[in-house]
């Protein structure tokens, strides 16, 4: 490689790196735990119950983290992800869209059950944020290493918990 193209590659590499660690700060001062990596299970759509009329179901998807190398049950509140439309009988768009092998870039609350596993990665609809209750967020990476926009920021249905 040449002189210009490994100076840019490092510039590159050091610019993800702060972004990465810009984005976990923020996660941070959101009450939240920051956790990256890669899909190993699709998305699978899970029932949930019926709150006003709106069922506030679940998509669940499987990630191998960077942080500790262990697998995370990833519990996806549909209700927040934009496009869903409140009858709740499928993965809805844009977490339909996720992939095996995509990189994902999430904020939220941990738990533990038989394995470990995240939940809380969407909006906390203007709420105080907690640790049990972060303003987190979904992201997917990019095909530069950038993460995107939170795919679980929709505020439709926030009335459901004012």
């Amino acid at each position: 490689m040449k002189k210009p193209m490994r100076l840019f590659a490092l510039l590159a590499f050091f610019a993800c790196s702060a972004a990465h660690a810009d984005e976990a700060a923020q996660c941070r001062a959101n009450d939240g735990t920051y956790l990256t990596g890669r899909v190993t299970g699709a998305p699978i759509f899970a029932r949930g119950h019926l709150r006003d009329g709106v069922e506030l179901s679940h998509t669940h998807l499987r990630l191998l983290s960077d942080q500790d190398g262990q697998s995370y049950d990833v519990a996806v509140d549909n209700v927040f992800a934009a496009g869903y439309d409140g009858a709740g009988e499928s993965v809805p768009a844009p977490l339909s869209h996720i992939r095996t092998g995509d990189r994902l870039e999430l904020c939220g609350k941990p738990y533990a059950n038989d394995a470990p596993g995240i939940d809380w990665v969407h909006t906390d609809c203007d709420a105080v944020p907690t640790p049990h209750r972060p303003n987190g967020w979904l992201k997917i990476f990019d095909t530069r290493g950038a993460p995107g926009a939170n795919i679980e920021s929709s505020r439709e249905y926030c009335h459901l918990w004012q």
